[in-house]
C-alpha cells in the first residue's frame, strides 16, 4: 500500500516543525510538503532543515492550494483565518484534514463544518489521548455529582498564547455542560473582577493564566461543601500533540466525509 502523503500548513512554527519531524520518522507516512504565509521569511527554506532532521529537498511554499492538492491529509496548527481557508481548500481538493487550530469564530467554524460535508476532518482543540479521556471523565463526574458542586475550569499556557480560555478549556467546559444537561453559553462565567457578588448557582467558571513557557495545564474542579474533586492534565512537551495529530492523520485517511474528533480516533464513541 502506498504511503499516506501528509502536508503541513504552518510548517515553520513550533508545532509545524515538530509535526514534520514526526511525519518523516513514521512508517507508512510521507511528507508531501509544508506551507507558510505569503511574505514569511521562511519561504524557500528546506522543511527538513527547519524541523532539525536535515535537508529533505522540500521547500517551504506559500501556495497552500498546491500543498493541499499534493497531500492525502493536511495537518493544520496555524491561525483561525488561515485554518478556515485551508479547510475550504481541502474541501475543494478532496483532501482530508486534521485541524488542531483553536480560537475560530462562528463564521470560521461554519467554514470548517461546510468543508466536512465534502471531506473527512478530525477537529480537536487538543490532540492528546489523555485529554480526550479526561473529557469523558469530567462529563461523567458532572453527570454523577449534583448541582451543589460548583464547577471551575482552570488553564495555564505560555505567555505567547493569544486566545483565552484555551480551546481545550472550552472543550472541557462543553464536556461538563453536556454531563449536566445544560447549555454552556448560557451557564458560563468567563471574567470576575471587582465586586461580583456571590457565585451564580449552576454556572461553569473559567480562569486563564499566562506566563513563561508552560505548554498547557488544565484542571476541572468540582467544589462541594467540605470536599473538592480535581481532574488535572499537564502537558510537558508539545510532542504529545504532534504524536496525536499523526495518529489522527493515519485514522482519517480514506474515511467518509464528516466532522470527527479524537474520541473517534481513539474508538471512544458509543
Amino acid at each position: 500500500m502506498a504511503d499516506i502523503r501528509i502536508g503541513i500548513t504552518g510548517c515553520g512554527g513550533r508545532m509545524g516543525r515538530m509535526l514534520a519531524a514526526e511525519v518523516h520518522g513514521a512508517a507508512g507516512l510521507r511528507l508531501a510538503g509544508g506551507s507558510e504565509a505569503p511574505g514569511s521569511a521562511l519561504l524557500g527554506r528546506d522543511v527538513g532543515e527547519l524541523a532539525g532532521i536535515g535537508p529533505l529537498g522540500i521547500a517551504v511554499t506559500a501556495d497552500a492550494a498546491a500543498l493541499v492538492g499534493a497531500a492525502d491529509v493536511v495537518i493544520d496548527f496555524t491561525a483561525p483565518a488561515a485554518a478556515a481557508e485551508h479547510a475550504r481548500l481541502c474541501g475543494q481538493r478532496s483532501t482530508a484534514l486534521v485541524l488542531g487550530t483553536t480560537g475560530l469564530d462562528a463564521a470560521q467554524s461554519r467554514a470548517v463544518e461546510a468543508a466536512a460535508k465534502l471531506v473527512p476532518i478530525v477537529w480537536a482543540p487538543n490532540m492528546s489521548p489523555a485529554v480526550t479521556l479526561l473529557q469523558r471523565l469530567v462529563a461523567e463526574a458532572a453527570r454523577r455529582l449534583g448541582p451543589e458542586y460548583d464547577i471551575e475550569v482552570l488553564e495555564m499556557h505560555h505567555k505567547h498564547k493569544v486566545d483565552a480560555p484555551s480551546g481545550t478549556a472550552l472543550a472541557l467546559g462543553r464536556a461538563v455542560a453536556e454531563g449536566r444537561g445544560i447549555d454552556l453559553a448560557s451557564h458560563s462565567e468567563r471574567v470576575r473582577d471587582g465586586h461580583t457578588g456571590p457565585r451564580k448557582p449552576g454556572d461553569i467558571g473559567f480562569a486563564s493564566l499566562r506566563g513563561g513557557d508552560v505548554v498547557g495545564d488544565h484542571s476541572v474542579i468540582f467544589a462541594g461543601e467540605g470536599e473538592r474533586l480535581e481532574f488535572t492534565h499537564r502537558a510537558g512537551s508539545r510532542r504529545l500533540f504532534a504524536l496525536g495529530a499523526v495518529r489522527a492523520a493515519r485514522w482519517v485517511a480514506g474515511r467518509k466525509p464528516g466532522l470527527y474528533g479524537m474520541t473517534d480516533v481513539l474508538g471512544l464513541e458509543g
